[in-house]
């Protein structure tokens, strides 16, 4: 589904900050209306950038390799995310006045917008940038009275763009890595290994997932194609004939033991990586001799 905002009529936008301390949470801090119609317009233009690669669009998975620019989309009520889905629908976001105090702790800022139809978005940006000149403070200038002067004031910098915006049940993603960042996806993730495990043994009830769940939750990439499968519903109809089959054809080798797949540590990513359809077999030569790869990043073929 587009973002469908009117932008020349907006009614409402409340500008604020993410800061990482010890209570982790978004604040509203009071802005003059020239920096809300700079926020408005960095929405826009992150809009555009959106519409201009809509034709690759593709859905955000937790196992793929991301350029630092790609149009994405994610559900705003996958679990991973809880906290952007807690922002975006909060109508009760604290205002703190003295939320610069503790500008090292900001981890993003934020601008929630309402249009005259009273669509809502919420757009969301790494705070890299927004801090960068904090330290350099005392090398900018300004010209006052025939003099060049130390700006004195603390400055900051607001980007040209967003990294993604949040409109309904969907996240808008243009930048993953800032998503990632932002949502702490690689904590949550990690921490999601368990119930992602049930979810995907409930599907697949003759493999033995002990083994793969003590290993993913100290392994980021294992957690991450756990992570992918259940998100995709990859796990759905498995044959475990097929399954046992494809392992074999790819190098993967199992245990049955009480008729269940077991692995042993060392074939757990490989095992993980069929599931998550990036394992596969090429067999193109005279010789008979298939060969075996694996896909940083795959789509599926539909045509």
């Amino acid at each position: 589904m587009p973002i469908n905002f009117d932008f020349e009529n907006v009614n409402i936008t409340e500008f604020g900050l993410g800061l990482d301390s010890p209570n982790r949470g978004f604040v509203f801090v009071p802005v003059d209306e020239v920096v809300q119609k700079s926020l408005v317009e960095m929405v826009s233009f992150t809009k555009t950038q959106m519409q201009d690669k809509a034709s690759s669009m593709a859905t955000y998975q937790p196992s793929e390799k991301y350029a630092s620019i790609e149009y994405l989309t994610f559900s705003i009520n996958d679990p991973l995310v809880q906290e952007l889905k807690t922002l975006h629908e909060s109508e009760n976001v604290p205002e703190d006045c003295s939320a610069f105090d503790n500008i090292n702790q900001c981890f993003a800022y934020f601008v929630k917008l309402t249009d005259n139809n009273q669509q809502r978005i919420t757009a969301v940006r790494r705070s890299t940038q927004f801090k960068t000149l904090i330290k350099k403070r005392h090398r900018l200038v300004q010209y006052v009275d025939n003099t060049l002067k130390s700006l004195e004031e603390t400055v900051f910098k607001l980007d040209n763009d967003f990294d993604f915006i949040i409109q309904n049940d969907l996240i808008h993603i243009l930048r993953p890595s800032g998503l990632e960042f932002t949502a702490q996806l690689q904590k949550a993730i990690m921490d999601a290994v368990p119930a992602n495990i049930a979810s995907i043994a409930s599907e697949i009830d003759f493999v033995n997932f002990d083994s793969i769940s003590q290993y993913a939750q100290n392994h980021p990439r294992a957690a991450r194609y756990i992570a992918s499968i259940k998100s995709q519903s990859e796990a759905i109809n498995i044959s475990q004939d097929k399954l046992e089959r494809y392992c074999e054809k790819t190098n993967v080798v199992t245990n049955i033991v009480d008729g269940k797949i077991n692995l042993d540590s060392s074939q757990i990513m490989g095992f993980l990586e069929v599931l998550d359809r990036r394992r596969y077999e090429i067999d193109l030569k005279d010789d008979g001799e298939s060969e075996v790869y694996r896909a940083p990043s795959r789509s599926r073929v539909t045509s």
